[in-house]
């Protein structure tokens, strides 16, 4: 089996990295950790990457003020020197560029927490909680120009509870996230995820 090389790109602690790590782990997982790349030197994700032994590369975007684009083509030789398959966002905040999205098309993944198409954007726990909703969840979809609009991948969902905050449904949230991100970049290593227009297709073994 030839794994797919897949880069985890962080701003901080890669709160989703270390459910990817276990993942990878297991010797039937289609995919490997080729690579964490960080914006930011202080990214607390990166020692974490270090003690499990992966590549580890730092990209600091204030190095290149607002020229959004040459941080990204720095970024850019840094996937392509590790030979990178797919790129998964694990809480990396920086809007992407049309140049680099094109570049990753249909290999370029998100988690976001919320059911999209709700609560688009930051602060989707406390926009959950001010909308009243009853459920909830996290959502891995692929990354297109505009702002966590791309198609979608998979979702999970929970509850919200009477008492919720933003923070105890942000924990639950997460355990959501850890799931499902493992099993999305296996669907794809596997090659079983289809893009028709604005929906995946998965296909079924």
């Amino acid at each position: 089996m030839t794994r797919r090389r897949v880069a985890i790109l962080i701003s901080g602690r890669g709160s989703n990295m270390a459910a990817l790590i276990a993942a990878a782990q297991a010797a039937d997982y289609p995919a490997e950790i080729a690579l964490v790349l960080a914006n930011r030197p202080d990214a607390k994700g990166l020692a974490a990457a270090r003690d499990a032994r992966l590549t580890t590369a730092i990209v600091d975007h204030t190095r290149f003020g607002k020229d959004r684009e040459a941080f990204e083509r720095a970024v850019q030789a840094e996937l392509e020197a590790q030979a990178i398959d797919i790129v998964c966002l694990a809480g990396f905040m920086r809007l992407l560029t049309p140049w680099f999205v094109s570049r990753w098309e249909g290999r370029l993944l998100n988690i976001h927490p919320a059911l999209l198409p709700a609560f688009k954007g930051l602060d989707t726990h406390e926009h959950a909680l001010a909308a009243g909703v009853k459920i909830h969840g996290a959502t891995v979809h692929f990354v297109v120009p505009e702002m966590d609009s791309g198609p979608v991948i998979a979702q999970g969902a929970l509850a919200v509870r009477d008492d919720d905050t933003a923070e105890t449904l942000a924990a639950r949230v997460q355990a959501v996230e850890r799931r499902l991100v493992p099993e999305a970049i296996r669907l794809f290593a596997e090659g079983r995820l289809t893009i028709d227009g604005r929906r995946v297709r998965i296909r079924h073994t």
